[in-house]
């Protein structure tokens, strides 16, 4: 049967982390083995020792700390290399609760899905406040429209990966992953399911969102990064097509001064015109060069996941080798 693994980056949460391990089941139905996996991610205080006297299975300790997207990356690598075949994420500050991971990973379980992301009750939640409600159900509409799936709760990190997903996935952010990996999955023609999830109640408050301002710009621009990788055609055709609109006015505006001997204007607009026209042209060069790379990079990516099913493959089975003499 297939083994569990769930992982859970850490960054000072000593006092969170022991609720956070009480509500995780060790044995769920149709899985051989549920084993639990702490990233430390440069904690200071004694979150280790914390996830020690809980009786974890693994602790990865990354030494200083390098961010959320990169700890999750890091906890898929650590766990796909120590044979699992299910990753569950979840956070270590108990936001999420820890016995609604046999309901995550059933549609994996019974082939149905490759992700499924845990959907919070938003509207409930009641230390959010009703502009960040809005700007959750803002973000994942257009989350929903650039993955093309019908993730309810983009922003939610509680989620499970089959071992093929978590193969295929590519962590480019170095903020969160949140975004980037329902995009890269729906891209990709991975099976994502949502299933409804439990809160619990605020123990402190966000490290990732210090403010709601800083947090919609660098989305915002995470979301323009990720459409440009996965798109670069068509946001560059639409980005020429709104240029070359006033350029082409502009030229008739030219052309009709110059052919009904209007005097003044005509230079400038000409000028204008054809500085808008060029802008539009390079946007097209752009988008069609975006495009070569786009389809180089999924070549590149097929090749990476050959490449790391058989050097995991390779390693498992040298692992089961009895040693020499």
């Amino acid at each position: 049967m297939p083994k569990l693994i769930i992982q859970i980056p850490c960054l000072n949460e000593e006092h969170t982390l022991p609720r956070t391990l009480a509500d995780i089941p060790r044995r769920i139905d149709g899985l051989d083995a549920v084993e639990i996996l702490i990233i430390n991610d440069g904690s200071t205080d004694r979150t280790i020792e914390v996830a020690r006297e809980a009786g974890v299975d693994h602790i990865l300790d990354l030494g200083h700390s390098t961010g959320l997207a990169n700890a999750f990356r890091s906890g898929l690598a650590y766990s796909l290399e120590h044979g699992a075949d299910i990753i569950v994420n979840t956070d270590g500050d108990n936001q999420y609760f820890g016995g609604d991971i046999p309901n995550i990973v059933r549609p994996i379980l019974d082939g149905a899905a490759d992700v499924v992301v845990g959907c919070r009750d938003i509207q409930g939640i009641q230390h959010f406040s009703p502009l960040k409600k809005l700007l959750q159900r803002l973000g994942s509409a257009v989350v929903r429209g650039l993955s093309r799936t019908t993730v309810k709760d983009a922003t939610s990190g509680f989620r499970a990966y089959s071992r093929a997903a978590a193969l295929k996935l590519n962590v480019f952010s170095t903020y969160t992953y949140t975004l980037e990996t329902i995009i890269q999955a729906g891209r990709n023609n991975m099976r994502i399911a949502g299933v409804p999830v439990r809160t619990n109640a605020k123990l402190r408050e966000s490290r990732l969102m210090r403010n709601m301002f800083t947090y919609i710009i660098r989305q915002t621009v995470n979301m323009i990064r990720i459409t440009l990788l996965y798109e670069p055609l068509k946001a560059f055709l639409i980005a020429g097509t709104l240029s070359s609109i006033p350029g082409f006015a502009l030229m008739i505006r030219f052309l009709h001064a110059h052919f009904t001997r209007v005097q003044g204007g005509r230079i400038q607009s000409l000028i204008i015109a054809v500085v808008f026209l060029l802008v539009a042209l390079v946007c097209v060069l752009l988008g069609l060069l975006g495009d070569l790379l786009a389809k180089n990079r999924m070549l590149s990516e097929d090749i990476l996941f050959r490449m790391r099913s058989r050097d995991l493959q390779a390693g498992a089975e040298s692992a089961r080798r009895p040693p020499a003499g």
